[in-house]
């Protein structure tokens, strides 16, 4: 008897590890797709980011390159959301002063009416 529970056992034991060595090979099977697509996407960054980047045989770019790249753009982005706040500002400004003015020529225009 003790020698049929020591050989379940062993079964149990041979089945886990032929589990553990097909879970093993699931996840290095994803590890390599993920590491496929990051740097399918690196790429794909770099083309948007700047063409001239990739050379003629689609040569891998760092990851340094990229997140330099996308940092760059990011700071572009926030001068441009800077540069148009100040001339929306400047435009609303603009419009106050320019509808002053209109005001004031209404008011000029009818007291010159009044003085004929």
């Amino acid at each position: 008897q003790a020698e049929e529970e020591l050989k379940a056992a062993c079964a149990r034991q041979v089945l886990q590890l032929q589990e553990m060595g097909r879970r093993e090979r699931l996840r290095r099977a994803e590890a390599g797709r993920a590491k496929e697509q990051l740097e399918s996407f690196k790429t794909r960054v770099l083309r948007v980011c700047s063409p001239a980047a990739v050379g003629i045989a689609g040569t891998a770019v760092t990851e340094q390159q990229v997140i330099e790249k996308v940092r760059q753009i990011s700071e572009e982005s926030h001068q441009s959301h800077e540069r148009e706040k100040r001339l929306q500002e400047e435009l609303s400004s603009r419009l106050s002063k320019e509808k002053e003015v209109s005001q004031n020529v209404e008011a000029f225009q009818k007291s010159l009416r009044a003085l004929q």
